[in-house]
């Protein structure tokens, strides 16, 4: 009887060892999976980031350029007409802009 028990006893802790191992097993396996979608969602974030900040900059820029052109027809037009405040200088100009017609 007794050596039924023991045999008993070592069957049962065979078993839970097997249940254990299965169970650590299991544990390291989703431990993995987990940490491997989070990389994968980590790097997606990323990327979409990525990709905003370089839109955000193309818009930027664009817009920088606009400004810029704005700015530079705005100090054009003033200069010319500072340039051409008398009807002399208007007119002076139109001939220059006759004879350069007439060179081409």
């Amino acid at each position: 009887m007794q050596a039924e028990n023991e045999k008993l006893m070592a069957q049962a802790r065979e078993e839970r060892s097997l249940m254990l191992k299965e169970a650590k097993e299991t544990k390291d396996r989703i431990v993995n999976e987990a940490k491997d979608q989070a990389k994968v969602e980590a790097n997606k974030i990323i990327a979409d980031a990525q990709q905003q900040i370089q839109q955000q900059k193309m818009a930027a820029l664009t817009e920088v350029k606009n400004e810029i052109g704005t700015l530079a027809v705005s100090v054009a037009e003033k200069i010319l007409r500072k340039q051409l405040a008398t009807a002399d200088d208007h007119s002076n100009y139109v001939s220059m802009l006759a004879e350069d017609i007439k060179m081409n």
